[in-house]
């Protein structure tokens, strides 16, 4: 039974498909669950420091 070109179709949408799954996920890391909750917790404290630095330097102008 020939197919033509659809299986190489399909393999090129299964593809497309798979690389929109994986777009907006992260690589594994290789961080235990609460390694990366704490790595991120540090990250947010830096993140709120520097907004409440911003904040600070706009009210006193």
């Amino acid at each position: 039974m020939v197919r033509g070109n659809q299986s190489e179709l399909a393999s090129q949408k299964n593809m497309k498909k798979i690389q929109e799954i994986n777009k907006g996920k992260r690589k594994e890391d290789s961080l235990t669950t609460s390694q990366r909750k704490q790595r991120d917790s540090e990250i947010m404290q830096q993140k709120q420091k520097a907004a409440n630095e911003k904040s600070m330097q706009t009210t006193e102008k």
